[in-house]
């Protein structure tokens, strides 16, 4: 017998009644079996009513409903078809969805400068098989970390950045996300701000990690910021790219508690491996399609 096709469907649309009918029972027509199914609503906040009262703001009551469905189909399933299946309940129920089968792994640039921490981390996850991803290339505007990407068999593109030419370095890497097909972009300690042009080309496919400090520093050496105020935690943010530099949709956040004894050094190492942590997860659950964005904020559905 041949082997089934399983599937991955994601959707938003405005809430209504007979959303989840409508999927399960296109999918119990063609014979599907569902793995799992995990649904979210954002109508309204708990506890309060009307959304406006005691302060609460009214983008709290989109009113809009999140689904991620994993299904496996028969041995003759044709993904094409269940396309124009979904595509078919647009108009009733408004869907914005997508539908992907598991097999196809996500192709996946990374950027970076000189820290290789996090690029050293996705790198032996994905060859460990702890994520379900395939890199295609390194970009970086330094070389100091060709020599690990080319460890892993990996090209590497040196792409410095020129004084005025930051139109230029940003076309070459678009020409690489094309050339290498790629899905995601994910920006592995990458020190150089992205034009609002380039987030544009690409919304909702970049993935960025940086440091979270509560409170927060900004500038040069943050970890020396932080240990001069006596922090308590520290951490580590993963975002979508916008234009908004750093207040892009969050993924995942990883924090860890220090103490006095620690130095900014020791600061700095904690905060690596937040970094690593938080960047893995939220490329993982991307890959996984288990991320929906919802304006400024995401549905992670872990």
């Amino acid at each position: 017998m041949a082997p089934v096709s399983e599937f991955v469907l994601t959707l938003s649309c405005p809430d209504r009644p007979g959303i989840v009918a409508a999927v399960s029972g296109l999918l119990a027509e063609r014979g599907c079996n569902i793995l799992e199914s995990q649904q979210y609503s954002d109508r309204g906040v708990r506890g309060v009513d009307p959304p406006q009262a005691a302060g609460v703001r009214e983008d709290g009551d989109g009113g809009r409903f999140f689904m991620r469905v994993q299904f496996t189909g028969l041995p003759d399933t044709d993904p094409d078809e269940l396309r124009g299946a979904f595509a078919s309940l647009v108009p009733e129920l408004g869907l914005e969805w997508n539908l992907t089968e598991t097999a196809r792994r996500e192709r996946v640039l990374i950027m970076v400068s000189k820290a290789g921490h996090c690029l050293n981390d996705l790198l032996y996850r994905q060859r460990s098989g702890l994520l379900d991803i395939e890199i295609v290339g390194v970009v970086s505007n330094h070389p100091d970390l060709r020599p690990l990407a080319q460890s892993y068999g990996l090209d590497y593109h040196h792409l410095p950045v020129a004084r005025g030419g930051k139109a230029a370095h940003e076309a070459e890497v678009l020409t690489l996300v094309d050339h290498y097909r790629a899905d995601l972009v994910v920006l592995a300690r990458y020190m150089q701000i992205l034009s609002d042009d380039f987030c544009g080309k690409l919304p909702g496919r970049i993935i960025n990690i940086h440091h979270s400090f509560l409170p927060g520093f900004k500038g040069a050496r943050p970890y020396h910021q932080a240990h001069a105020r006596g922090v308590k935690l520290i951490g580590a943010t993963a975002h979508y790219v916008t234009a908004d530099l750093d207040e892009g949709p969050i993924i995942e956040q990883e924090v860890a508690r220090v103490d006095h004894t620690h130095s900014p050094e020791d600061l700095m190492a904690v905060g690596r491996d937040m970094e690593c942590l938080a960047l893995a997860r939220a490329v993982r659950w991307h890959a996984e399609h288990r991320v929906l964005l919802n304006g400024d904020r995401t549905v992670v559905f872990r």
